[in-house]
């Protein structure tokens, strides 16, 4: 039977990384390491990210491309959330897919519904949350179906990108991704035509992914005959970042073919390379001359990621063959990344484990922009006495 640790002893260890990066705020550039292995394996830990990141923050869902016409919908979950994404005639809505009755969800997997009839008791719901029906229940002091609707999320698009805000305390969005504009706006992300999109489950925490989304360090070893012969560690190039975002630059290798079609804005350096952005605390897309990959990534366990992730692009037809091969390149280079994530994990794991020292800025310096907002937003001094409750508001 695995051990019980005492209630005290997770607050403790959360303390004890919370102090680990508030230190890391001081540590100057060249000096950089990556995070110690806690960060990635501690259970505790993660409950306090759900609650301190993935409840405060702007968290990517989903494309707009999967829901295009009124009564679309689909449903995902994110921190134990059930969330429900629809189209109505006015606008795109993140509402509660939790039955106002006895929570039951309403609306299963993705598709397009004209209402959601809950499936335990047949409560009906309009696509903007509203209460329809209420079969054999009666308005009276304690209840009124006029006044009883599904909950609605903050949510905000940008670039037609979904973003929701559980606990509604995020100022808005856009204005802080405003500085990345000018790097990605010859791309007309929101233009493009959503072509193709999957979940999957990844074996390794949330943050390993995301960091390994951000950084040209692993290009060449580890794609050696997928992405090192396109877009080489060696040219990989940072980007300015932001308080909100981080981004890098990679250049095509000289004997690379320029990839279409592609937008005619690009300018020349842009048909020759791609451009990668991660918006904390979890979204990651690529802006490629040709097409866009991007990854909604939300935290499961501390050792296990649920990823949506998906492709949009000029070409307007999923089914045609520049797109299969763009969508089966990606799928190889994913299996290459995931099947070392899930070994990283393993190591993760290891007592012998002592963080090292981050490459230069144009392959790791990503990874530690990631690491100072995380040092930002969740960085507290040990202060606290043993026992104290965790302020999440910091």
């Amino acid at each position: 039977m695995a051990e019980v640790l005492p209630q005290d002893a997770g607050a403790s260890e959360v303390r004890r990384l919370r102090a680990e990066l508030f230190a890391l705020r001081q540590v100057p550039r060249e000096e950089a390491r990556a995070l110690s292995a806690a960060f990635y394996t501690s259970r505790e830990y993660l409950d306090f990210e759900r609650q301190a990141l993935f409840r405060t923050q702007w968290i990517c869902i989903g494309h707009v491309g999967a829901i295009p016409t009124a009564g679309d919908y689909f449903t995902t979950e994110l921190v134990g959330e059930q969330l429900l994404i629809v189209r109505d005639s006015s606008t795109v809505r993140v509402l509660s897919n939790v039955c106002r009755h006895r929570g039951s969800p309403v609306a299963q997997g993705a598709g397009h519904a004209p209402r959601f009839v809950c499936s335990y008791h047949g409560w009906t719901y309009a696509l903007d949350g509203r209460l329809l029906a209420a079969p054999l229940i009666q308005d009276g002091k304690h209840f009124s179906k006029a006044s009883c609707r599904l909950p609605q999320f903050a949510s905000e698009i940008w670039q037609g990108y979904i973003f929701v805000n559980l606990d509604g305390s995020a100022g808005p969005l856009a204005p802080t991704l405003s500085p990345a504009i000018p790097f990605i706006k010859n791309y007309h992300p929101a233009d493009q035509h959503f072509l193709f999109e999957a979940q999957e489950v990844w074996q390794t925490n949330w943050k390993c992914l995301v960091e390994n989304f951000m950084e040209g360090y692993h290009l060449s070893p580890l794609h050696s005959k997928t992405l090192h012969p396109v877009t080489p560690t060696k040219l990989c190039e940072k980007l300015p970042d932001g308080d909100s975002f981080t981004g890098y630059r990679a250049n095509f290798h000289p004997e690379c073919p320029e990839r279409g079609p592609y937008h005619a804005d690009l300018t020349p350096q842009e048909r020759r390379s791609d451009v990668f952005y991660c918006v904390y605390p979890s979204f990651v897309v690529g802006f490629c001359p040709h097409f866009t990959l991007y990854m909604c990534i939300r935290p499961l366990t501390a050792d296990s990621v649920g990823i949506r992730w998906g492709v949009t692009g000029i070409a307007d037809d999923p089914g045609s063959p520049v797109v299969e091969s763009y969508v089966r390149f990606c799928k190889e280079f994913c299996a290459e990344d995931r099947m070392q994530l899930e070994r990283l994990q393993c190591g993760l794991n290891s007592l012998s484990y002592v963080p090292g020292p981050l490459g230069p800025d144009h392959v790791e310096g990503t990874v530690w922009d990631i690491i100072q907002y995380m040092a930002r937003r969740l960085g507290q001094a040990d202060s606290a006495p043993p026992g104290a409750s965790i302020d999440l508001r910091d």
